[in-house]
């Protein structure tokens, strides 16, 4: 790539001058920058990957409704597993013995396994948290199961994927004990030692920390600290996702995408909305993953550009044009609202598959299509004219119009609002945060 000046006054830089890291099992190259937003190459051992990227949630194994060759034919480029439910059934020991969750369900690309720790805050109520590990009792037989570091480790090292996630202490967004979130910063960190000491398979598989905090500035920067200095192969930016405001969501991304090394990959957990991902993906995260694609297909709700497009309406009875006449989708290729409308209300089971179909479709073109305006330096055009088109009336929400203003992306003619925000006061007593 050239070193160019660029019309609107930015420019692409060659590729050696973009940032780069190179670890035992992941290999990040940036391609383009504009503003803050960034496209990379991420080489994992089974699979080269795009950034920014979706990666829908196989909590067992498989993706609801889809096959792994389905899969592939949606350019999924990592699908993530989930360590506590796949070590409960059919357990680690089987899918080793099938040589690896590759095998084990076919699938050829990238596979991302998380640690079991949100289940400390999905199944709080089955769960006591110690430095110990986390003693959670099964929802299956309700026997107690103890989940370590070291055995969080073990059982993604059999699992076998080529990302494994350390197991972090997850305190609820609506928490509002800031000691709690002290404490859980500091334990994340201790955990992360665990993690890596329990390790076999470094040279394999790679070990992402997840950056913990709550929404205390102060908490992120002293997390993003203790774990840079353990030189990952990338980061994870936790503990969002859990309930809290929008714009409190907006600021932790901000802060911690800007903190994290430029040359190694920034995941966002938990993050599935289309408008969130734009979002993030404009102040420079590179990867998300949720099951929200998949799971409001099993309630007909499927994804357009303009939000959502609830088939369950009778508007859509006799409407013979597809979800999207801009899709190319085996579902928009071949079924209209009308089918779907049919099939959707009446609970037949063909209805949720054919959604999910094209709601994978959906996120994986977003996603496509923002790396393409970034290699194109075009980034705010595309971001202005998608904002546009999901709310047309100009209500933008003053928290995306905030968190861009911070990305170097202004909305001026198609956000009613104005930026209105202190972000830069709050952090900058703690961390400088390079401008825009």
């Amino acid at each position: 790539m050239l070193f160019r000046a660029c019309s609107r006054g930015l420019t692409i830089m060659a590729s050696a001058e973009l940032p780069s890291s190179v670890s035992p099992a992941l290999e990040f190259q940036v391609l383009a920058q504009q503003g803050r937003a960034r496209t990379a190459t991420m080489k994992l051992p089974h699979y080269t990957a795009e950034t920014p990227m979706f990666m829908p949630v196989g909590t067992q194994g498989t993706v609801k409704g889809l096959t792994s060759e389905q899969m592939q034919e949606l350019d999924c480029h990592v699908i993530l597993g989930n360590t506590y439910h796949l070590g409960n059934r059919p357990g680690p020991e089987l899918v080793a013995a099938m040589g690896g969750l590759h095998s084990f369900i076919n699938w050829p690309r990238g596979m991302l396994t998380d640690s079991g720790g949100f289940q400390m805050v999905s199944l709080l109520h089955l769960a006591d948290i110690t430095e110990e590990g986390v003693t959670f009792q099964s929802p299956v037989d309700g026997s107690r199961m103890l989940l370590t570091p070291e055995e969080s480790i073990g059982i993604q090292n059999d699992l076998g994927a080529d990302i494994m996630m350390q197991l972090d202490d997850v305190v609820p967004a609506t928490n509002t004990d800031l000691a709690r979130f002290e404490e859980a910063t500091h334990r994340t960190t201790r955990w992360l030692d665990r993690c890596l000491a329990a390790n076999k398979r470094p040279n394999e598989q790679n070990l992402l920390p997840i950056v913990q905090g709550g929404f205390d500035v102060r908490l992120r920067e002293l997390s993003m600290q203790q774990l840079i200095a353990r030189n990952a192969p990338g980061y994870a930016i936790g503990g969002l996702a859990g309930g809290e405001t929008k714009d409190m969501f907006w600021r932790v991304v901000a802060q911690c995408a800007a903190g994290l090394p430029p040359g190694k990959p920034r995941y966002v957990m938990g993050i599935g909305y289309p408008l969130d991902i734009l979002v993030c993906s404009a102040l420079g995260a590179d990867m998300y993953d949720s099951v929200y694609p998949t799971r409001t297909a099993r309630f007909g709700v499927a994804l357009v550009d303009s939000g959502v497009m609830k088939l369950k309406n009778a508007a859509f009875a006799k409407d013979m044009r597809p979800i999207d006449e801009s899709c190319s989708c085996m579902t928009c290729r071949q079924y209209t609202r009308s089918y779907l409308h049919h099939v959707v209300t009446r609970g037949v089971a063909s209805a949720s598959i054919l959604v999910t179909y094209h709601n994978v479709a959906y996120m994986q073109g977003l996603t496509r299509r923002i790396r393409h305006a970034i290699k194109q330096q075009r980034m705010p055009e595309f971001t202005r004219t998608f904002l546009a088109g999901m709310f047309p009336a100009g209500n933008v929400p003053q928290w995306v119009v905030d968190a861009l203003h911070v990305a170097g992306i202004s909305l001026e003619g198609v956000a009613q609002l104005q930026p209105a925000h202190s972000f830069y006061e709050e952090v900058q007593a703690v961390q400088r945060i390079p401008a825009v």
